[in-house]
């Protein structure tokens, strides 16, 4: 019988529809707020996205879409949807792989979550992280610094993945 692990990671065969589903439900309420569509083509690239807990490349994200609909897209097409994603905050980029994952997390007005990206099976999470980013902050105006932007990634081995628990 597999070990339990207990981790911030969903468990690799856990059904992933509902987390689309919520996923989906949100980005339409978010675009709509915003007075902007959800394109087919935003649903879609986010359905991939969302379809796991790891982070996928955009030329992934075209190969999969390809794959279902048999019609080839310009990767740039793929990047303005991935673009407009990031802007609403559904998907986000993982900066180190050049890569996107969808955001599972409510921040409820507080986007500071270090993101945790195991090397073994390439799932992604967020947790939060507000005390790092006091100290980032304390330390950027300490130098007269102004951060534009602040993210905070982690690379490791999830619990799972130590435990040798199978993926």
């Amino acid at each position: 019988m597999p070990q339990r692990v207990e981790t911030v990671f969903p468990d690799p065969q856990h059904d992933h529809a509902p987390c689309v589903a919520e996923t989906l439900e949100r980005a339409e309420k978010i675009f709509k707020n915003n007075g902007l569509s959800l394109t087919p083509l935003r649903r879609q690239v986010l359905q991939e996205v969302a379809g796991s807990h790891t982070a996928v490349g955009a030329y992934d994200i075209l190969e999969r879409l390809a794959q279902k609909g048999g019609r080839r897209l310009a990767p740039i097409s793929v990047y303005r949807a991935l673009d407009s994603l990031v802007a609403a905050g559904m998907v986000h980029r993982l900066e180190s792989r050049n890569a996107f994952f969808a955001c599972h997390v409510s921040h409820a007005g507080d986007r500071r979550q270090i993101v945790l990206a195991c090397e073994t099976c390439s799932a992604v999470a967020e947790v939060p992280g507000g005390s790092v980013f006091d100290g980032i902050g304390a330390a950027a105006a300490a130098s007269t610094f102004k951060p534009t932007r602040t993210l905070v990634e982690v690379i490791g081995v999830c619990g799972r993945c130590q435990a040798g628990v199978p993926v």
